[in-house]
């Protein structure tokens, strides 16, 4: 065992033992008393957030436009806190709790929010909510709040969760590589196939070079989710999710679906249609590869596009990207995986329960419709400026202050707005579109919002490595297909089907609430 899986281990061991006690206490370790200003006067009260991914950017201070603007408004000052630099942020946030220096609202990462409720450590929001926080109550649908409910053993609300209502994550192609070699958006596999081997061997970023990358991934198989999604297999990020295979919720990555996509993940890659540093590729390198014109069709975010697309346009002025439909396979019901609620976003913990009010009206001020705009751009000067009469963001630095934000609630409408916002009319229109392809083929999985719980006892099948060797093997030809059936023996022997049995357990009480 390595020194750092030791250390994460005995990290999340510690903090099961300090979210007991720790439930108990009355303040967090950042910030004690109720309602007490920051400045023992009566200045805003400063409420410690947690949150990590944080991007580029400094840490904002006191003095700070957008902090102040937010104080002004709830009379609470948003102390935006994160894990020290270079640290593995899991581990970061183990540790923090473990030893008590809670902040009074966190975003949990790698299923923290389970021990924190598991252990008595976090608040039931269910009363405070609609009291401190209506704006969030009422803009997350009932679904999404009994789906939250089913991740705790009382059945009461431990955390507000992430609503996206619309597909995050697309196939995009470049348009006009198959302009440029009059081709059509192909409708089943082997149209699929054949218009690959055109990007393959005809130069359509016409470089003179034969350098383009059909499709692509990134190492462990992340981030092509569109090979599998053509088999109905449900992934996230590259990761086998659970829907109904054979009748019940069942893990995708033991299903035959997926046996059959990775023997056509096999083929592309025999015949280098799939990037074949597809295993070794960073995010950066992936990322390169797209923005410098090598790459014909790959999966991510349309909402993120925008860079990529300058990117290509410096060298590539007519680059334009479409929706790929998924392309259909014979006995098989293609899907884009659609994650839409339940996973936790923000957690109160107990030991901060006299401040939860300021830390509610805090994230009500992000939900609040009223200050939309405020979200979108922030600050006249730190944020935007103003370009014939139009607000523009400007770019993120390294020595700039990061933009406070606590919302993640998206529905079509919001993204289209934000769109004509941000955007210009050519490049929101680009991206509406590749949306309004990704909801015609995308389907909310079944697993939506299972609680990680479902994994206690069995990090080594949480983590999917197993899956992730097999997988690599087996595509790149080191592994014959036939070892995929050995994978799913060892990984039902190594804990599958207890998981497998707590998963149905839960699924079972979902359909119950949606019966109510």
């Amino acid at each position: 065992m390595s020194n750092k899986r030791k250390k994460q281990l005995a990290a999340a061991a510690a903090v099961m033992m300090a979210a007991v006690s720790l439930a108990g206490c009355g303040g967090s370790g950042a910030s004690q008393g109720e309602g007490a200003a920051a400045d023992g006067g009566g200045g805003p009260v400063k409420i410690k957030v947690y949150k990590t991914h944080l991007g580029k950017g400094t840490m904002p201070d006191s003095s700070n436009a957008h902090v102040q603007y937010i104080a002004q408004k709830t009379g609470v000052e948003y102390v935006l806190t994160t894990s020290p630099p270079g640290a593995d942020p899991a581990e970061s946030i183990n540790v923090m709790i473990a030893s008590g220096d809670l902040p009074d609202i966190m975003r949990p990462i790698g299923g923290v929010e389970q021990t924190l409720i598991q252990q008595g450590g976090a608040l039931a929001l269910d009363d405070l909510l609609p009291k401190y926080a209506p704006n969030v109550w009422n803009s997350i649908p009932k679904e999404a709040w009994d789906v939250v409910r089913t991740a705790s053993p009382d059945g009461k609300i431990y955390y507000v969760p992430k609503v996206y209502m619309i597909p995050e994550r697309v196939p995009m192609i470049r348009k006009d590589w198959m302009d440029k070699l009059n081709l059509t958006m192909p409708a089943t596999k082997d149209e699929y196939v054949t218009l690959l081997k055109a990007f393959k061997d005809q130069d359509p970023n016409g470089n003179g070079k034969a350098d383009e990358i059909p499709t692509t991934g990134r190492e462990f198989g992340t981030w092509m989710d569109h090979l599998f999604a053509m088999y109905g297999v449900a992934m996230w990020e590259g990761k086998p999710e659970w829907d109904v295979y054979d009748g019940n919720i069942n893990y995708a990555g033991t299903s035959q679906n997926m046996k059959a996509a990775i023997a056509f993940l096999r083929e592309l890659y025999a015949q280098k249609l799939l990037d074949n540093e597809t295993f070794l590729n960073k995010g950066d390198v992936w990322q390169a590869k797209i923005n410098n014109n090598l790459v014909g069709n790959w999966y991510h975010l349309p909402a993120s596009l925008k860079d990529k697309i300058d990117a290509m346009r410096k060298t590539a002025p007519d680059a334009y990207v479409a929706g790929l439909p998924l392309p259909k396979v014979d006995g098989f019901t293609g899907f884009i995986t659609q994650k839409s609620i339940g996973e936790a976003e923000w957690i109160i913990p107990k030991a901060a329960e006299k401040r939860a009010q300021y830390a509610l009206k805090l994230l009500d001020f992000f939900y609040d419709p009223a200050n939309q705009e405020f979200n979108l751009f922030g600050v006249e000067g730190l944020q935007h400026e103003v370009v014939d009469g139009k607000k523009k963001l400007l770019p993120q630095t390294d020595d700039k202050p990061i933009a406070l934000g606590m919302l993640n609630f998206t529905t079509k409408e919001s993204m289209d707005k934000r769109l004509d916002q941000l955007y210009t009319a050519d490049q929101a229109k680009m991206i509406k579109d590749i949306f309004a392809v990704g909801m015609k083929d995308a389907r909310r999985i079944a697993g939506d919002g299972m609680p990680s719980s479902v994994y206690e006892g069995f990090p080594d099948i949480q983590s999917h490595k197993m899956f992730q060797e097999y997988l690599a093997k087996i595509v790149i030809g080191e592994w014959p297909l036939e070892k995929f059936d050995e994978f799913v023996q060892k990984w039902k022997q190594s804990g599958g089907d207890e998981v497998t049995k707590r998963a149905q357990e839960w699924y079972a009480k979902v359909q119950s609430f949606n019966k109510k």
